[in-house]
């Protein structure tokens, strides 16, 4: 049971083939038995979920229509708001944080029949590429105990690929669903900026913050998708795009598709196995029936200070509330003024990743350094959405690799921020343009005197609201590749 897909969990309990509570109960009893050595859930939410699991058995019994994800177990990334449960973002400064409301894809997804199992462990506000930031201490890979899950979705990630749960929802601000998809060997797809609603996520940078399906095969990220996309009016920036049939449109072929292939960008600075996995998937879809042709970015290589001025900047303007105030923590020194509460609650509540994007966004929006910064940064993310329109006059999608590197170990890149922000190369542009992307397994690096396998992600970038055509072409690649079937042995 705990290899079955969504579907095929939503198809056993509409057939009685078992109850919701069956599969429940199998999940969870997976979640207790690895979460201590993984730490990818930082609460769970047991009685909640058997509670909506018996609810979704009654109403079988009483022959009542199930919804598209009927008994099928959730996992939900800590930085997304559930009714009543506890909602930290994996940090302090909310640390007993409950909201009063659901996040709107946390609503789609229970009317749907979901069960939610829990939420997972994050980079502490969705800033981190490793998920080391968090107030609940680091994620540990299921593939190498010893390496990253990545970040900052890494909870959900590991989740997955664990089979504590078949899907997940993570956030992705400049690749924090994808990248730990990548580094974790599932399927993690971040929609279209505008096509899911953002309403009940905690903000990180609200231009770029989109939040997807963390799944173990791109049919059940369509499904996914199919929930819990479309029109919000609680979020003014979701878009009215009609949301199409996901599922109908993974015909299982690729003739005709035309993939775009940056060499000239990807050959910088990428990990030599890694090249050698994502060559090897080109053609393998090149021999499908697709067209490789290369195309250039030219201002890709300046994604990266771009991502991380743009990011800084929301960042240091969403986290403005939180100042001990309101909600969330104060500092325990009641003899002070509220000046000095301010600092010290802010101090004592971020961490040291959290602090210095603050430092850093106030800095550049500050009189004096706006137009040599912000402005500037914002210039060249048109540059980069106009590098994409051209690219989509010749291709379909533009292919990389999702990340430079492998897992690397927990605690390797700690010390050197800006080795760790330049893995988010090949991510960050998706997000900068609000273009849809999809990380999918395609291999392993294996190296000699290593006995860690470690997996690889293809990253398809497609236009706007097309996130049909990805999923279709990561179905079909799934169709004559068997690695998404492929589990870590804990």
């Amino acid at each position: 049971m705990l290899n079955h897909s969504a579907r095929a969990i939503r198809d056993g309990v509409a057939s009685g083939q078992f109850s919701a509570v069956e599969v429940c109960r199998a999940f969870l009893a997976r979640i207790e038995a690895t979460n201590p050595s993984l730490n990818a859930f930082t609460l769970i939410a047991a009685e909640r979920a058997i509670a909506t699991a018996e609810a979704v058995d009654r109403r079988r019994a009483a022959g009542d229509p199930l919804g598209s994800l009927a008994g099928v177990p959730v996992a939900i990334k800590d930085n997304l708001c559930v009714k009543g449960m506890r909602t930290t973002a994996a940090s302090r400064i909310l640390e007993n944080y409950v909201p009063p409301y659901d996040a709107t894809v946390v609503e789609r997804l229970e009317a749907a029949g979901a069960v939610i199992v829990g939420k997972t462990n994050c980079d502490e506000f969705a800033m981190g590429s490793s998920n080391e930031n968090s107030a609940f201490g680091p994620v540990s890979n299921p593939w190498a105990l010893d390496r990253t899950p990545g970040g900052s979705s890494g909870g959900s990630a590991a989740a997955v690929a664990a089979c504590c749960t078949p899907l997940a929802l993570g956030s992705d601000t400049g690749g924090s669903i994808r990248q730990p998809a990548a580094f974790c060997g599932v399927v993690g797809l971040k929609p279209t900026y505008g096509r899911v609603s953002r309403y009940g996520l905690l903000a990180f940078a609200s231009s770029l913050d989109q939040i997807g399906p963390m799944t173990r095969s791109a049919a059940d990220a369509a499904l996914a998708l199919s929930v819990f996309a479309g029109p919000d009016r609680a979020d003014a920036t979701s878009a009215r795009e009609a949301v199409p049939d996901f599922a109908k449109a993974m015909t299982g072929t690729v003739a005709g598709l035309r993939i775009g292939v940056p060499r000239t960008f990807v050959n910088d600075g990428v990990n030599e196995h890694v090249r050698q996995v994502w060559d090897r998937a080109l053609e393998t879809l090149r021999g499908a029936g697709a067209t490789l042709v290369d195309v250039e970015l030219p201002h890709a290589k300046y994604a990266t200070p771009v991502y991380y001025l743009v990011a800084s900047a929301e960042a240091s303007s969403n986290l403005a509330r939180y100042d001990g105030v309101r909600y969330g923590y104060r500092t325990a020194d009641a003899n002070i003024g509220v000046k000095e509460m301010y600092c010290r609650t802010r101090d004592e509540g971020f961490g040291a990743e959290v602090k210095r994007r603050i430092m850093l966004g106030t800095y550049v929006l500050s009189a004096g350094y706006y137009d040599a910064f912000y402005l500037k940064a914002q210039q060249v993310r048109t540059l980069l959405r106009r590098d994409y329109d051209s690219a989509f006059e010749r291709v379909d999608v533009v292919a990389m690799p999702t990340s430079p590197m492998p897992a690397f170990r927990l605690g390797e890149k700690t010390a050197d921020p800006l080795q760790m922000y330049l893995g988010d190369i090949f991510t960050v542009s998706a997000n900068l343009a609000g273009l849809p992307a999809i990380s999918i397994p395609c291999g392993f690096v294996e190296q000699a005197g290593n006995p860690a396998r470690l997996p690889v992600g293809l990253q398809l970038t497609g236009r706007m609201f097309d996130e049909a055509t990805l999923l279709r072409a990561a179905d079909t690649y799934e169709r004559i590749t068997d690695w998404h079937t492929q589990s870590p042995q804990l």
